[in-house]
């Protein structure tokens, strides 16, 4: 084992890895979700309130531009059957690492709901020839929302019976799952949202709109490898519980990744064995005072499972009940408090211990600037927590 690091150093990590500490701010949106690994996206707003939250100048148009014009950025199913943004450089190697294997899942799911429903006992041909109008109509179209799509494709409106075996079941149209499905196999990507950039509903473009050359082949090994390898150099150093948490891979997978990598372990101050890449072993300075106002699901709080280091106790008001985390004040790579907007569209927060004079003021004028950049944006979190709900009904 190569010593100890301590709750201090990896909070020091945090705060520079993870482009929270002022001087280690970014350059653009592409550049955060790449020292993140992704961005998470289940709700649409965390992804631009991540970003901007980390850049040098916060800029909620330059992350859309980078999502829907330079295509820089890619939103796509990944890790632990999840939405997330990542750098379009990444799509391939998560595609392969997980994608490909919730892809598998969907389809087997697809298929028997198929049969089930009476639609077909051949579900692989009628999802192939689904699929292949669905991707002729979306080429002639060029960017269309699912209800747009179901219209010239007769197969989208196919209607089966959704948990029919219980008292709330009901019948629904094939449209979202088709489409899900191709996502999640590589051939559709979800581009521009129909409303703000708050909004989920999304219309649906050809991958090779987005990368021309096609989407390249890495083998499931190699890219689980250098997933971790990615993931170690942003969230390390951490127990391998938090990867297979972070990716939803098996213990198998796991070990194969890692042992590809040149990793040390290291003795985690009151938390077990942490692995850290060998080449990243040398300590991080630790940075000047910094806060920050972190959206809900941002990549920082959910990179780990293990928490406490920088949660304390204050998981049961920041958390819902099922593990999604809500908006979170930070100061210094540890968690002190919550925020919402409140019902004027200020930015309302309450702090859960005392963190003294300095660190208050800079807390105070970052609601204010959030408060600006917000405008008359509402954001409510897909996922409410009790302190996000108490703070979002205040005027």
């Amino acid at each position: 084992m190569a010593g100890q690091i301590g709750v201090a150093q990896r909070r020091a990590r945090l705060a520079v890895r993870h482009r929270l500490a002022r001087d280690s701010r970014a350059g653009s949106a592409v550049e955060v979700a790449a020292d993140l690994v992704a961005l998470h996206a289940t709700d649409p707003a965390t992804v631009h309130l991540s970003a901007t939250a980390r850049l040098r100048e916060p800029d909620i148009a330059a992350v859309e531009t980078a999502l829907y014009e330079d295509r820089t950025l890619v939103r796509m199913l990944g890790m632990r059957r999840t939405v997330f943004v990542v750098p379009r450089d990444s799509v391939p190697v998560i595609q392969a690492a997980c994608t490909d294997a919730v892809a598998a899942v969907n389809r087997r799911r697809l298929g028997k709901l198929l049969v089930d429903s009476g639609v077909t006992d051949e579900p692989d041909k009628w999802l192939a020839a689904a699929g292949e109008a669905t991707l002729a109509a979306l080429g002639q179209l060029g960017e269309a929302t699912g209800t747009e799509l179901a219209a010239q494709v007769p197969a989208l409106r196919t209607r089966v019976g959704m948990a029919s075996d219980k008292p709330y079941g009901t019948t629904a149209n094939l449209t979202s799952q088709v489409l899900f499905l191709l996502a999640s196999e590589g051939y559709i990507v979800r581009g521009r949202p129909r409303g703000s950039w708050i909004s989920s509903q999304h219309r649906w473009s050809l991958l090779g709109d987005w990368l021309p050359d096609g989407l390249p082949e890495w083998s499931a090994p190699a890219a689980r490898t250098e997933l971790a390898r990615q993931w170690l150099r942003a969230y390390g150093p951490a127990p391998v519980t938090d990867l297979r948490w972070w990716t939803g891979w098996g213990a198998g997978d796991t070990r194969q990744a890692l042992a590809a990598l040149d990793v040390v372990e290291v003795e985690l101050a009151g938390a077990g064995t942490g692995l850290l890449l060998a080449e990243d072993a040398d300590p991080v300075p630790e940075p000047q005072p910094w806060v920050a106002l972190l959206p809900a699901l941002d990549p920082t709080v959910m990179g780990w499972l293990d928490r406490e280091w920088f949660l304390g106790p204050y998981g049961p008001a920041l958390f819902d009940r099922t593990g999604n985390a809500g908006p979170t004040v930070w100061v210094d790579g540890r968690v002190v408090g919550g925020w919402a907007q409140g019902t004027g569209g200020q930015v309302r927060y309450r702090l859960l211990e005392d963190v003294g004079a300095a660190a208050s003021g800079r807390i105070a004028a970052a609601a204010e600037a959030l408060t600006a950049r917000l405008g008359p944006v509402r954001v409510t979190p897909r996922f409410r927590t009790p302190l996000e709900k108490e703070l979002s009904s205040q005027p």
